[in-house]
């Protein structure tokens, strides 16, 4: 083990724009996973799909030969008979699922290697190498594929004897996944346990152990009826014409990378098309979107200027615009909704079509994990957080076809309902304010309202999240105030909904509008007032903190897990007391994060506010200045009293007159012996 603590400096991820992503080893081609012209139901390998071959093996497959390009450490022993010859340390160059490439500037050591063949390679995957659940101490049998030259090092590649995968089923998954579920279950009971102390007791308080009642059973029932949510399986023969619309405004980082992903589908290229719409970036977004769109058509002649193209808005005017703009020029039947910063998993648009099959499904929602979650810790918290966001929670939804929001980075639906739609949509207001944001919760209640929404899960994409408490901070509590705007006009018709989901949706919006005086409650008041500690209260939060990382563990099996109980910890902390400044401001329209036309009139308002301030300021320090001065003239001349008599006083006044008669005199007044009141009233002239 003192290899892994020795060298972890040489563990190396790399960093995209100060964000820690998978580092995926580029293929030759831009979009290799793009069916050919002859055959759409194929792999990149040209495998075609048949009884003996289903979609989901292929997935698997692709899966499996990914390589990452990771720089760690690995130890790698030489065996003959299945006993130690050599050990060596290398460094590896990247890994996959089924293989790793090490490198090596020793001719000898390669020479041991090819002579008895048969290695076992110790190594641990830094976080942020391979996608979660990898970042484990791996210790597993492999042989000798190939030996290859690059300058002064040698490149050895070897082959595992068993996936990787398959290797953590063995070994790791089944205990992580056994502890996990027993965890899982104890919490249960001991929940369970604690709401029958509140029956017991509710006639003591009927308004808090009712809402203990209600939280517990809202969380529970999230939880158990997400275990039972199963995705539509592939059809090969459902590809319908489809057009997915990125929205982009100063997104130069990433656009070129959303685009690829969105292009890179394994679906049929004669019905797809991938339109980018620029809301006036003031960054190089755009020409970075025409120079990706220009090697994808020089590789691939199917998209051409009709089939991936991009539209500049001829001013800024939001994110809605933009997307009306591409929804107006799309020819698909369903349309998908991307967002800037969201990459594609290449089988997304494949299973996200799926359930419109159903013809009365309006919109359906994909699964979104978080793209650079080993960057810092609030970003590891808001991967836990997305993952049973839409594991658990939207899954729960999925199962009664009611999902209350049909996410930004990746959503679905039906072309003829967003037509109908749109410039309700586009020119929604809400107590006389333009709505700017919350663009997926409102179109998603107007969907809702009259179809079915579901959700996918295994229409997945990555994206970006805030690395920096600020941004996080804005973007939730823009999100708190859609939250409450699109909570309360979803009200008005969900009851007519399935029962459970109608009843989830008003208890998920009394529940965290009543949280802080719960806590404020339980917390303080009841301490100071009647000297109890609130032990039961934070004994629930912390249950329902574990659960989260409990689940986490189980459906994941990620170290990530314990962030998920320091999210609740933070949200309890700091989020939960956004909502009472949500409640009060819900009605704003400014984004925070980009200069919507909405946050440009915020930010002349606050400028005009300021100037108005230094004026005021500069004008009383102007006058305190003035008054300073005068002050000072008044002591000047009361030490002149002091100093000098009063015949050479009146001798310098009368020689002074006489040199300028025409010169006012004000010292002169000020300096009269016979002047009775004191210097000092002079300071209240003005």
């Amino acid at each position: 083990m003192g290899i892994f603590f020795r060298n972890r400096r040489l563990n190396k991820v790399k960093r995209f724009d100060e964000e820690i992503l998978l580092d995926e080893k580029k293929d030759r081609r831009l979009t290799p996973d793009v069916p050919s012209e002859k055959r759409t139901n194929v792999d990149r390998r040209g495998n075609e799909v048949g009884e003996d071959n289903s979609f989901e093996e292929l997935i698997h497959e692709r899966k499996a030969g990914i390589r990452y390009v990771a720089s760690f450490p690995v130890k790698v022993i030489v065996l003959k008979n299945g006993k130690k010859r050599h050990t060596f340390e290398m460094d590896s160059v990247d890994v996959s699922e089924t293989g790793i490439l090490l490198k090596t500037s020793s001719m000898d050591e390669v020479n041991s290697i090819e002579k008895y063949g048969q290695v076992k390679l110790v190594f641990e995957v830094p976080e942020g190498s391979m996608p979660e659940g990898h970042e484990v101490r791996f210790s597993i049998n492999a042989k000798l594929a190939r030996v290859t030259e690059s300058g002064f090092n040698y490149l050895l590649g070897f082959s595992f004897h068993e996936d990787l995968g398959e290797y953590l089923r063995k070994r790791k998954d089944r205990y992580v996944f056994l502890s996990s579920a027993i965890l899982l279950v104890f919490i249960s009971f001991v929940i369970l346990l604690m709401r029958s102390k509140s029956l017991i007791y509710f006639k003591f308080h009927k308004v808090l152990y009712l809402y203990s009642i209600m939280t517990a059973g809202f969380l529970l029932s999230r939880y158990i009826f997400g275990a039972f949510y199963k995705p539509v399986p592939i059809d090969p023969d459902y590809t319908p014409p489809v057009t997915l619309i990125i929205p982009c405004f100063n997104e130069e980082t990433w656009i070129q990378r959303t685009i690829v992903s969105c292009v890179n589908q394994n679906y049929p290229p004669e019905k797809l098309q991938v339109i980018v719409v620029d809301d006036c970036s003031t960054d190089n977004s755009v020409q970075k979107s025409e120079e990706i769109i220009a090697r994808i058509r020089q590789e691939n002649p199917y998209f051409d200027d009709r089939r991936l193209f991009v539209r500049v808005q001829p001013q800024n005017a939001g994110k809605r615009a933009a997307l009306v703009r591409g929804i107006d020029e799309a020819d698909g039947e369903l349309i998908i909704f991307v967002d800037s910063d969201s990459f594609l998993d290449p089988y997304a648009v494949r299973n996200l079509v799926q359930p419109f099959k159903d013809p009365k499904m309006g919109g359906v929602a994909g699964r979104t994990d978080v793209a650079n979650t080993y960057t810092n810790a609030l970003t590891k918290m808001q991967s836990v957080r997305y993952y049973i966001a839409f594991r658990i929670m939207k899954a729960a939804e999925g199962l009664f076809d009611a999902v209350t929001c049909l996410s930004g980075p990746l959503s679905c639906y039906r072309k003829t309902i967003l037509l109908e739609k749109k410039e309700e949509w586009l020119n929604q207001k809400f107590l006389g304010q333009r709505a700017t944001f919350g663009d997926d919760r409102s179109m998603t209640n107007m969907v809702l309202k009259e179809y079915r929404t579901t959700y996918q899960d295994t229409a997945f994409c990555s994206t970006i999240v805030p690395s920096n408490y600020r941004s996080f901070l804005i973007q939730q509590m823009r999100w708190k105030r859609s939250w409450i705007r699109e909570s309360m006009m979803a009200g008005a018709f969900m009851w007519r909904k399935e029962p459970y989901a109608a009843i989830v949706f008003y208890i998920g919006l009394l529940v965290p509008i009543l949280a802080p005086v719960v806590v404020i409650y339980n917390m303080f008041y009841v301490p100071i007032t009647q000297h109890i500690f609130p032990t039961t209260f934070l004994v629930g939060l912390l249950l329902m903190s574990l659960m989260m990382s409990s689940a986490q563990l189980l459906l994941r099996k990620s170290s990530t897990w314990f962030f998920g109980f320091l999210f609740c910890v933070y949200y309890e902390a700091i989020l939960l007391w956004q909502m009472p400044i949500a409640w009060f401001t819900f009605w704003k329209s400014t984004w925070g994060t980009r200069m919507t036309p909405s946050d440009v009139a915020a930010k002349e308002k606050k400028e005009k506010r300021k100037n108005r301030k230094l004026k005021k300021r500069g004008a009383e320090k102007t006058e305190e200045t003035e008054k300073t001065e005068e002050t000072e003239d008044i002591s000047d001349i009361k030490d002149e009293r002091k100093t000098s008599p009063e015949p050479e006083l009146k001798e310098k006044t009368g020689s002074r007159e006489k040199e300028s008669p025409g010169e006012k005199t004000g010292p002169k007044e000020k300096t009269e012996p016979e002047e009775k009141r004191s210097p000092l009233w002079d300071l209240f002239d003005d």
